[in-house]
């Protein structure tokens, strides 16, 4: 079949365009504006420096609005598109380098830009300074260190050094430094995020992504269950602690975690009294509410006698739906600092309970972690469903679910190898 002349133009020629990404919005609201350049069904986004919000940029393609604002901004967005297709067309082969090459040439970007375009760390800091705003410190965290482990590996990295090749010298060159697999995933993990950013950012192409199947594949690592049988969890619910002590005060939100779901530390201290109802607590992880997934599931947990004891024993008073219930947190806390009060009080937990289990011949770090795990190891072996157990930890995923259960206790496993004697004759 012969293509008409039309047809083989549309081909041939790139074409620009200016877009607002909503892919990801910013905490002011905004959106970046983003050139985009087609060719043979290939796109490739480049910022241009400009945030617009959504009504705003409704306003800027209706030519109806003529106000002095928009005038400005259609002028300055006609400038990039205008140079992009006057670049385009002084290509005589096209390809995206050549059009890069040429475009940002004569283009005078700043250094954070071009910084953006080429190089991972300042992808990085634009990330962490995001989580950071958002109140997500300790995720943050661990973006840090992942920079800080790769540019011990190499220093002035980019996009373009990541290869697969170059992430198995990686994982050798750590495991040579003394380090373990599950650190490996722990610092290439966060890579990944930034990868995938860049990919709908228009930084890198699909092309260029090192990690998957056939690629670089990032360990695992093993998994170290943190699980009490129930004997021990219900030691540690009839440990005697004088009555408004570290340990009594320890063990009771220990054991308040581990009968409302598995609930971390961090959420204990955001629960406010509209949370609760007259017989369960409902709540969305702060690990999750801060993410785009549009499908999260609220946590409902069951509130028992020992819980609701928790409640009326600690909390504080009821003055309104939004006051926290247990006085750790207050009205106004920056992020900072909620998450300095959330870690103190975790390590108060953490320290008085180990006293209680050395007291109680517990040989177990037993910390907050252990009552999470704990809540879904006994559910499972009693016979819950994986799916329940996934539900009610908040997990998207049964996989995830699945690292946190630890195996069946010695007796269980005996009661079951008995069946492989249980012959019908």
């Amino acid at each position: 079949m012969y293509q008409t002349v039309s047809q083989i133009l549309i081909h041939a020629t790139a074409t620009a365009a200016i877009v607002l990404d909503t892919r990801r919005k910013k905490t002011d609201d905004t959106y970046p504006l983003k050139l985009r350049i087609t060719y043979q069904r290939v796109r490739k986004y480049y910022r241009i420096g400009i945030d617009l919000t959504e009504p705003i940029w409704l306003e800027v393609e209706d030519k109806s609005k003529t106000r002095r604002e928009l005038r400005e901004i259609r002028e300055r967005l006609s400038a990039f598109q205008s140079r992009a297709e006057q670049t385009i067309k002084g290509i005589e082969n096209f390809d995206f380098d050549s059009f890069e090459a040429s475009y940002f040439q004569n283009f005078t970007e700043n250094v954070k830009e071009k910084a953006l375009r080429n190089d991972i760390v300042p992808a990085y800091s634009r990330y962490i300074k995001q989580l950071e705003e958002e109140g997500r410190a300790s995720y943050a965290g661990i973006f840090k260190s992942s920079i800080t482990s790769l540019e011990t590996f190499k220093k002035r990295l980019k996009f373009s050094d990541v290869t697969p090749d170059f992430l198995k010298k990686y994982e050798k060159w750590m495991l040579q430094e003394g380090n373990s697999v599950t650190s490996i995933g722990m610092w290439l993990r966060p890579l990944r995020t930034i990868f995938n950013i860049a990919i709908e950012d228009g930084v890198v192409t699909r092309e260029q992504y090192p990690f998957g199947k056939r690629k670089y594949q990032i360990p695992g690592g093993q998994n170290i269950k943190k699980a009490l049988t129930l004997a021990e969890v219900e030691k540690i619910f009839h440990f005697h602690a004088v009555t408004g002590s570290q340990e009594d005060k320890a063990r009771d939100f220990w054991i308040f975690s581990y009968l409302c779901n598995g609930v971390n530390m961090k959420d204990i201290c955001r629960l406010k009294w509209k949370n609760i109802e007259k017989d369960s607590v409902t709540f969305i992880r702060a690990k999750t509410e801060l993410t785009n997934k549009s499908n999260i599931k609220p946590i409902v947990a069951v509130l028992t006698e020992p819980s609701l004891h928790v409640i009326h024993k600690w909390g504080g008073e009821r003055v309104s739906p939004d006051s926290y219930v247990f006085p750790i947190l207050s009205p106004g806390l920056t992020p900072k600092r909620e998450r300095e009060l959330v870690q103190y009080f975790t390590k108060f937990v953490n320290k008085w309970m180990q006293r209680v289990a050395d007291a109680l011949g517990i040989d177990k770090p037993v910390t907050t972690y252990y009552a999470r795990h704990s809540f879904a190891t006994v559910l499972k072996r009693s016979g819950a469903p994986i799916e329940f157990i996934s539900e009610s930890l908040g997990h998207s995923d049964m996989k995830t679910t699945d690292n946190y259960l630890d195996g069946f206790e010695d007796d269980t496993k005996r009661e079951y190898t008995k069946a492989l004697l249980n012959f019908n004759r």
